[in-house]
């Protein structure tokens, strides 16, 4: 039988614990949530402080977009803004900055969404939430 890494809780937390070492290093209160491959909540943070009360519900979006389509959740923006404004159509997906897969052994196992600060900063904070995966 063939066999595929799966995204185990433990591992979750610590890509979200990187990600919210980086928000709270630069003082940015934000939600970080963490999906399997099928876009499935594993884990979810709200920072303290949050700004935007919706960011509890578009981070994880944002993480299921960039589970689903196996890409981070900006190719998506950058296609409705680079003359593609169809992909808007796709239905249940949030196509914003801040999705990010996370890839083990060139399989997507699942995803993290970072919600809450400017576009560069969610991309940021789940970039240093991906390098755990490095340690």
């Amino acid at each position: 039988m063939p066999t595929k890494p799966v995204l185990t809780l433990q591992l979750a937390k610590k890509i979200a614990a990187a990600a919210a070492a980086e928000a709270d290093k630069n003082s940015w209160p934000s939600v970080i949530a963490i999906v399997d491959d099928g876009g499935w909540p594993l884990y979810l943070e709200r920072m303290n402080n949050t700004q935007v009360t919706a960011s509890a519900l578009i981070a994880p979006e944002k993480a299921r977009t960039a589970a689903l389509f196996k890409r981070p959740s900006a190719d998506l923006e950058n296609a409705i803004n680079n003359g593609r404004p169809a992909a808007i159509t796709a239905p249940g997906f949030v196509m914003m900055e801040g999705g990010l897969p996370i890839v083990v052994n060139g399989s997507v196992i699942g995803a993290i969404g970072v919600s809450g600060g400017t576009k560069a900063q969610d991309s940021q904070i789940a970039k240093a939430g991906l390098e755990a995966l490095k340690h």
